[in-house]
């Protein structure tokens, strides 16, 4: 007969990739918004290219996690 015992998973509950998927959105914005200041700061000479190069590339990073937290796949 088959293992009828619990599997246990490392799977995180529901509460908790809510949380996840909030924190992500939240992260990505503040990013976004800064990559966007960053880039006209730049246009206008004020700083390098490199800030908002780097905090539009976190953005998307966050971004794509938080798809991946709530796609349930």
């Amino acid at each position: 007969m088959a293992n009828i015992q619990r599997r246990s998973s490392n799977r995180p509950t529901r509460s908790q990739r809510a949380q996840r998927a909030y924190q992500l959105v939240m992260a990505s914005g503040v990013f976004g918004l800064i990559a966007v200041v960053g880039l006209v700061l730049a246009i206008a000479g004020v700083l390098g290219s490199g800030l908002w190069i780097i905090t539009a590339i976190i953005a998307i990073v966050c971004f794509l996690m938080f798809r991946r937290t709530v796609s349930g796949g």
